[in-house]
């Protein structure tokens, strides 16, 4: 007899697709994080503090310096996803698996790269953004129910469905709203600006989810035996709640302490809410401490699965700094390679033999009985 046992491993991390794919996402993601600090929240961060700028004159040169490094980044982004997403296609063309989904996906992909290059050279108006929006949501559809039908945990089913809807809320709007001018009427389109709070709303609660698909682990738990790991645990749940909690009281507190201190809180809550508004489409009419909850989550799982070498981490990682208004194709191919690295990550089961052993006494025979002796 053999004994046989299951074993769960990961396939599709990034270092199995060769180096020059692994290097390109590697500099996709950097360049990317860095394009978002220094071109979409650094810049918006200048226009805000433009009032002080006659007190400080250093303000005026550092934040175009930032500015025109961020731009210089943003064309270097936009390569690297061309790339990116072109050695991802021939992977997924050729891989193993490829099923209905797959290639229905690739050849999607492929055609929104092709309007991408298109759109480039001719301007693509009104009736060209409902066509690349349109092809967008098609793309995500098929990634996401790829994902959906290989991927068997609840958990990362439901961050996949909560994420799609999301993005979904921003591109239903874009569409809608654009078909409505084109055709001229001047009747409001329905459920547009639901569809866009309510995308937003999900995807915070995306970023949440994000933590309970991939984040949660032994090492985060209070019950286990390990005191170095509960030690971590501790302190990670303890500063989690203390920011969480300080972040939601503070206003209060502060009104009663000091009113005009209160009121400058406000108003610098209110500026960095208006930088994220510009700069990744957040409009912060849900509690700050909710997007400060779901930043810490996101950012310590994508950490966590960077550091283990998890597709998975490069995909949430790229869905998340595009943010949730997609105004320019580099943030929808960005949305894009996402979705279809997080797909490429799953877990496979495979069957371990033993080695075989023989059926019979468990306790070996006397030596005078194999003799034959009475």
């Amino acid at each position: 007899m053999k004994a046989a046992a299951l074993s769960e491993r990961v396939i599709g991390k990034i270092s199995d697709f060769g180096p020059l794919f692994e290097y390109t996402v590697k500099l996709v993601l950097l360049t990317s994080f860095l394009e978002l600090v220094l071109y979409r929240l650094a810049s918006r961060l200048g226009m805000h503090l433009s009032k002080m700028a006659a007190d400080h004159p250093w303000i005026t040169p550092t934040f175009t310096a930032l500015t025109e490094v961020g731009a210089w980044l943003l064309n270097i982004v936009a390569v690297l996803l061309f790339l990116a997403l072109t050695l991802a296609l021939i992977h997924r063309w050729g891989g193993p698996a490829t099923g209905r989904f797959s290639k229905l996906g690739s050849v999607g992909t492929a055609l929104l790269l092709l309007l991408t290059v298109v759109f480039l050279i001719v301007q693509p108006g009104m009736l060209g953004a409902i066509v690349y929006n349109g092809v967008t949501l098609l793309v995500l559809t098929v990634f996401v129910s790829e994902y959906v039908t290989t991927h068997r945990e609840p958990a990362q089913r439901v961050l996949a469905v909560t994420y799609y809807l999301g993005v979904s809320g921003w591109l239903y709007y874009q569409i809608v709203s654009t078909i409505y001018s084109v055709s001229g009427t001047l009747a409001e389109p329905p459920f547009v600006y639901e569809s866009h709070r309510a995308g937003e709303a999900l995807m915070v609660v995306a970023s949440f989810l994000v933590f309970a698909a991939y984040g949660t682990s032994k090492s985060l738990s209070l019950r286990t035996k390990n005191r170095r790991q509960r030690n971590r645990a501790m302190w990670f749940w303890s500063a989690t709640g203390i920011i969480f909690s300080a972040l939601i009281v503070a206003d209060y507190a502060l009104d009663l302490y000091n009113p005009a201190l209160a009121s400058a809180f406000r108003q610098a809550s209110q500026g960095i809410g208006w930088i994220f508004q510009f700069g990744m489409g957040y409009t912060f009419y849900l509690p700050f401490a909710v997007y400060v909850g779901g930043l810490l989550c996101w950012s310590y799982t994508v950490v966590k699965l960077l550091m283990i070498g998890r597709l998975a981490g490069y995909g949430i990682g790229l869905m998340f700094i595009a943010g949730y208004a997609l105004m320019f194709s580099n943030l929808t191919l960005m949305v894009v390679l996402g979705v279809m690295l997080l797909a490429l990550d799953r877990v496979k089961r495979t069957v371990i033999e033993s080695v075989p052993t023989a059926v019979g006494p468990t306790m070996p025979a006397s030596e005078g009985l194999l003799h034959g002796q009475a």
